[in-house]
């Protein structure tokens, strides 16, 4: 996080280690005699030992065959997947080692960067959503109660990897930015758990009840479906949850994998019977993704409805399904929508389904129509179906999950942003994962095709210092450094135009362009690639210094017409080689008359970007070694070969950390 009065650093998750400059200084005087580096030699083992028995890891001389946590497995140099086998997603990052496969809690010989302690405690957030310490993926079960945003999430109390004892962490806000970190709400303590408490959701029922289904991994790594309620309904901080004493509720049914049947929805009434429907994941033995409905009067008895509500060939398994309805301007809960519809007689709401692919580790979504009565989903473009098409994000962004938040009737988006650096890394600055900032979700009136997502409003009330910088026009081959005060916590709002006369001179076609093929920012065009570099080395541009470009790209196509890319460019985002390091985007829909706009969130080593309103986003994480505190900066630039373009409004709002809390049971 950034330094605050005095320049004391805010806490951190893991025990501040000696500056990297006193752990290696040479000292220089007389010889001493055998005696004195005896003295010299024991002094330091008792030391080290002392060190060792309080947690203190010296980052910056990490031993390259791996790092051993208090009450977890060691790591070994072939350790290479970690999820599959037990019938989940891969959780490593998938950074190649020298030997091919994935790095581990290692990363060997010459991938091995020697991290410093001030490296590792920058990356940091201030203002994403991370526990105190340990590892994190999906969110689980978010609700509004009792006026408080609740956020539950797969959590290892044990350390900073993925393992078979992962339980439900739990944390609360009022406004879904400042939060109190709540004790586990769930442990894997029960048979049908005890390989792991897994994804879930919770349901509000119309007494104002919260009723919990989760995925229980079992002894014998079956997927069962499982019942959890809060203990005392009437604590609206629902720190303690009991477990259904007749758990599980749902075993897999006929046909499908015992491994193949995971993450329920938020359950919604279908008043044509009086039961409520949830919706579960799996594929079928073709490999094709599927989900499967099941309705319900207790929670406790389930049916089977006949058929699938939907299906896509060689798209495989399908996690962390999610079905909402959407409107333009907001929220819509399940519930009223499917009355709604049947009270009209038809459908005219569109519903998003949402899949995480366990094949590529991406979200997929597509619209269509559901029809509750004969229980089928239908896309409203098959050429973009669930798995084939849209994704909610181009870049490192997965398991996600939709609420309905009464309070302000508007749906709320969370995704679980992973680590793409080592394991090792990761456990020695004892923390990993992120979750993203909160988005709503609405429909693109304009195109009608796809979402639009955006930071919840309370996001803004992070500004702080804000820079109107005007209109800046930048030459083709150009950069142009932005003078701000701090560069590390942004939030930039900008629009760009070309030159109209360039525009109608690029005459060449230009079909090629691939975000992730064509040489990222440095692949030059006649129309792009132009945008902003962030976490840029403020020192000095260009060469191999460190930055992370977020772009527009322009292509004239065969056609004439003009075809935008919107990209992120991570490959020089940091010297280290033991990082994924990725060129990711896709082409974002501009209609006639629209400026070209991002708005980008910075976060030490997170990057959000969010193109054309919300109609397409990115999401980066990022490890600079250089481009840091204060030597962190900001440029615009124009790497075009034949146009000028102008940044016709660029302001960008300067962001203070959200300052969670720990749990204190007095409170």
């Amino acid at each position: 996080m950034e330094t605050r009065d005095g320049g004391s650093r805010l806490p951190c998750s893991y025990v501040p280690l000696p500056d990297d400059a006193e752990a290696t200084v040479v000292g220089h005087g007389r010889q001493t005699g055998p005696l004195f580096a005896a003295l010299l030699l024991a002094l330091a083992t008792v030391l080290l030992a002392v060190v060792t028995l309080a947690g203190v890891r010296f980052v910056g001389l990490l031993p390259a065959t791996g790092v051993v946590m208090p009450n977890q497995p060691a790591t070994s140099t072939t350790s290479s997947s970690r999820g599959p086998e037990s019938g989940v997603s891969e959780k490593t990052s998938g950074v190649p080692t020298e030997h091919g496969g994935m790095l581990g809690a290692d990363a060997t010989g010459s991938n091995a960067f020697p991290w410093s302690n001030a490296m590792l405690q920058w990356q940091r957030t201030g203002f994403h959503f991370q526990p105190e310490k340990n590892w994190m993926n999906d969110p689980n079960g978010p609700v509004y109660y009792k006026g408080c945003y609740h956020l539950f999430y797969q959590y290892n109390p044990d350390g900073a990897i993925w393992g078979n004892k992962i339980a439900w962490g739990h944390a609360v806000s009022r406004d879904l930015l400042r939060w109190r970190h709540l004790p586990v709400a769930m442990f894997p303590d029960q048979w049908y758990d005890i390989n792991g408490a897994w994804s879930g959701s919770a349901t509000v029922l119309p007494d104002g009840r919260i009723v919990m289904l989760y995925t229980g991994s079992i002894n014998a790594s079956m997927q069962v479906q499982c019942l959890a309620f809060p203990s005392d309904p009437s604590d609206p901080l629902l720190t303690n949850w009991t477990k259904y004493e007749g758990n599980p509720v749902l075993y897999p049914p006929p046909h499908v994998g015992e491994k193949d049947f995971r993450d329920p929805t938020t359950a919604w009434y279908d008043g044509s019977d009086g039961m409520w429907r949830t919706v579960i994941g799996s594929k079928d033995e073709r490999h094709a993704g599927m989900a499967l409905t099941y309705k319900t009067k207790n929670f406790i008895d389930f049916e089977l409805i006949p058929g699938v509500l939907h299906r896509v060939p060689a798209t495989g398994m399908w996690e962390c399904i999610d079905l909402y309805p959407v409107g333009a301007a907001k929220g819509i809960d399940m519930t009223e929508a499917v009355a709604a519809a049947s009270n009209s007689g038809g459908g005219e709401v569109l519903h998003v389904m949402k899949e995480s692919s366990d094949d590529d580790r991406h979200d997929y979504y597509a619209l269509g129509r559901y029809d509750a009565a004969t229980n089928k989903w239908t896309p409203l473009d098959a050429d973009v179906d669930v798995g084939i098409g849209l994704r909610y994000d181009w870049g490192k962004f997965y398991a996600s999950k939709t609420f309905y938040d009464p309070a302000k009737k508007r749906r709320v988006l969370w995704g679980w942003v992973g680590e793409t650096d080592s394991e090792r890394a990761d456990v020695a600055e004892g923390w990993a994962s992120l979750q993203s900032i909160p988005r709503t979700v609405v429909l693109d009136t304009k195109t009608g095709s796809n979402l639009i997502q955006w930071p919840v409003v309370e996001v803004e009330t992070l500004r702080t210092n804000s820079t109107n910088l005007g209109s800046i026009t930048v030459d083709h081959g150009s950069v142009f450094p932005l003078s701000l005060h701090r560069a590390t916590q942004l939030d930039i709002e900008a629009s760009f135009r070309l030159d109209p006369l360039d525009v109608i001179a690029a005459k060449e076609a230009d079909v090629g362009y691939n975000c992730s093929t064509s040489g990222g920012a440095a692949g030059r065009g006649a129309l792009g690639p132009f945008g902003l570099l962030v976490l840029a080395d403020a020192r000095r541009h260009g060469g191999d210094t460190e930055q992370t470009a977020i772009y527009f790209y322009v292509a004239r196509g065969l056609d004439g017409g003009l075809r935008t890319h919107f990209c992120h460019d991570e490959s020089r985002s940091s010297r280290a080689s033991d990082i994924v390091k990725r060129v990711v985007g896709n082409v974002v829909p501009v209609l006639d008359g629209e400026a070209l706009s991002i708005r980008v969130l910075v976060d030490h080593s997170i990057v959000e970007s969010f193109a054309q309103g919300g109609r397409s986003t990115v999401t980066s994480r990022v490890y600079p070694t250089e481009a840091i505190y204060a030597n962190a900066g900001v440029y615009l630039f124009n790497n075009a070969t034949g146009a000028r373009v102008t940044a016709t409004s660029l302001v960008v709002h300067e962001m203070d950390s959200s300052y969670n809390q720990a749990y204190m049971a007095s409170l």
